[in-house]
């Protein structure tokens, strides 16, 4: 086991802890007494973590490890992913911009006293925020790749994705049956399509509308007249960069009713300045024309696997392992809270939004495949097309390997979590993942064990992205 402190940039537990000196010690401890090379597994963040850990090891000191251009070449058998949130995920913005997801959304709409009045002198969701707005880590989680990967106002990879439990083949084509009167557009499954690319819509009907609808729709800015700053007296000692804002900063973020994914950063920089403005230094969200180029040295790249190259070491297999068929969080419908709200966050996911029965639209949030935290497209695109064979992300050709596990729930108590579960944690106990990573650990590869299996539409919504390899 290695542990870190997970609220630290990924640089600075190597400053405070050494974290990455001891990880490097450790796996070359390792190798040196076994005479085997090493199989690492990583976690959810920590996939990301390990990847930079890859590039702070070879990399010359002070900002480095400095062990050399074929450290990894001569220690790391292979990487087994579990549930790496590799593109990032949406609900790592839900929880900056208004300290919520899914199930913390649904509790505030059903006990409002609890979560967002301070009756108990809690004010819950505030410090949450005040609180995680100083874990620098969370930002690592942001998507990365911007419209390229997760789609715009006119598109998105899973577009058409069928939510029902009773899927037709048009519906797992992704084709589109037609629109309703109200331009509203309608898939082969009979539902209101899920427009995933726009990834934060304020009000439903934006985030229903047909592209050509929402293109031509013009928008009502309303003129400012209060330009007062929010009443902070009552505020108490719980404090959140949103008393900086004005009501009609509020208003103007609101009135621009869609944002796909290049425009959260944006967004994030007016209502978390202080922690955006730190993590301009540590993170990085785009994708690299060349990410050989020298610029991209710094490990300020090296979390965005769209901006950095895995090592030189052709021999070191790289696997993807993660769950699916369990509804993931892939984009948010928002409103603003009342004016009345001095002390609260101003920004809701409104949960009075819903599509009904069978449909992505459950309480203000759309949902597509998943383990529950990570989208499939996050966890499984970069083993699937940039790192497939020799291309610019992987220089070395090193083999990547997609393993999905079709989440089963537990048939019994005595199952605990479950022998088969494909959530994001319970994982970890899955029977077949389990047997996976002892045969790769036991001498087996990738192609051994039976090489790529994918259950969900993978393949489907990597054709669409159009990324240069």
């Amino acid at each position: 086991m290695a542990s870190y402190d997970w609220r630290l940039t990924f640089q600075n537990t190597e400053v405070r802890d050494q974290s990455l000196s001891r990880l490097k010690s450790t796996i070359e401890s390792m190798v040196r007494t076994s005479g085997n090379m090493a199989v690492v597994i990583p976690h959810s963040m920590g996939s990301l973590y390990f990847l930079h850990f890859l590039k702070w090891v070879e990399a010359p000191a002070p900002m480095g490890g400095g062990g050399g251009p074929d450290w990894v070449a001569r220690h790391i058998k292979a990487t087994m992913n579990i549930a790496g949130p590799f593109l990032g995920v949406p609900k790592a913005f839900a929880g900056i911009f208004s300290a919520e997801a899914k199930d913390i959304a649904v509790a505030r709409a059903i006990a409002p006293g609890v979560l967002d009045n301070d009756i108990f002198g809690l004010q819950t969701l505030q410090y949450i925020m005040k609180v995680t707005r100083t874990w620098d880590s969370c930002l690592s989680m942001l998507p990365k790749g911007g419209k390229t990967i997760w789609g715009d106002a006119s598109w998105s990879p899973e577009e058409g994705y069928d939510c029902s439990t009773k899927k037709s083949d048009d519906a797992a084509d992704g084709l589109v049956k037609g629109q309703t009167e109200s331009g509203v557009q309608v898939g082969a499954h009979g539902k209101p399509s899920a427009h995933y690319g726009r990834m934060v819509a304020f009000g439903k009907e934006a985030a229903a509308m047909s592209h050509g609808v929402i293109v031509n729709r013009k928008k009502e800015i309303k003129t400012p007249t209060n330009t007062t700053l929010r009443n902070t007296t009552a505020c108490g000692d719980v404090w959140t960069e949103y008393q900086e804002l004005t009501w009609d900063d509020v208003e103007e973020i609101a009135s621009r009713e869609i944002f796909n994914a290049d425009d959260l950063v944006e967004v994030l920089r007016k209502v978390a300045p202080k922690l955006m403005a730190r993590g301009e230094d540590n993170w990085s969200f785009n994708i690299a024309d060349d990410p050989s180029d020298e610029k991209y040295q710094h490990y300020r790249y090296w979390a965005n696997l769209l901006e950095t190259t895995l090592p030189n070491a052709p021999d070191m297999e790289v696997y993807c392992l993660y769950g699916v068929g369990i509804p993931t969080e892939r984009s948010y419908i928002y409103k603003v809270s009342p004016s009345a709200d001095n002390c609260y966050i101003p920004f809701r996911i409104d949960t009075s939004a819903d599509g009904g029965s069978e449909a992505c639209l459950k309480g203000g949030v759309q949902f597509v495949d998943g383990d529950e935290t990570v989208p499939a497209l996050s966890a499984g695109y970069l083993c699937h097309a940039p790192w497939k064979g020799k291309t610019k992300f992987n220089p070395g050709g090193s083999p990547s390997y997609v393993r999905e596990y079709k989440h089963a729930p537990p048939s019994n108590l005595l199952e605990g979590r479950g022998t088969q579960s494909g959530a994001h944690v319970d994982i970890m106990g899955n029977f077949a993942l389990i047997e996976d990573i002892l045969k790769v650990a036991a001498g087996m590869t990738g192609e051994d064990i039976g090489g790529n299996r994918i259950f969900s539409d993978l393949r489907v919504w990597s054709e669409r992205i159009k990324l240069k390899l």
